[in-house]
């Protein structure tokens, strides 16, 4: 029997968390969101996490430092990235780092989709839950 796969959901906006977070359950996955960096890092969460949305701007520890430190910790949780100020050469670093996608705000849901359902294919997972 496969495990639902947990989907986490890290950014400052809270309208955009549940926003995302709604878009997640409903296509039948788990769901948790963290408005920090610091919060998902310090959650039990981390390792069971199946797929990580990340902001990339956030106060203190932003959403490429955020893919940094998982990196460091030996954690290869497939990200997708979001954010309001489009940069070609952050686009660039994290898609080169292991990044799944980087989309702008604001995005369409087919879009986060298909990023969700690329970065399960990595982990061996599939779009619908069980």
């Amino acid at each position: 029997m496969n495990k639902t796969p947990l989907i986490s959901i890290v950014d400052d906006d809270r309208v955009v968390r549940e926003a995302i977070e709604s878009l997640v359950t409903s296509l039948g996955f788990l769901a948790c969101t963290f408005p920090s960096a610091q919060a998902f890092l310090q959650s039990p969460l981390v390792a069971e996490t199946s797929c990580l949305i990340s902001d990339v701007q956030m106060p203190d520890v932003s959403g490429v430092e955020l893919q940094a430190r998982l990196a460091d910790l030996g954690l290869g949780i497939p990200t997708i990235f979001i954010t309001a100020y489009p940069d070609d050469a952050v686009r660039t670093r994290v898609l080169s780092t292991g990044a799944v996608c980087f989309l702008h705000k604001p995005f369409d849901a087919r879009s986060l989709i298909q990023c969700i359902d690329n970065a399960l294919s990595r982990r061996g997972g599939k779009i619908t839950a069980d």
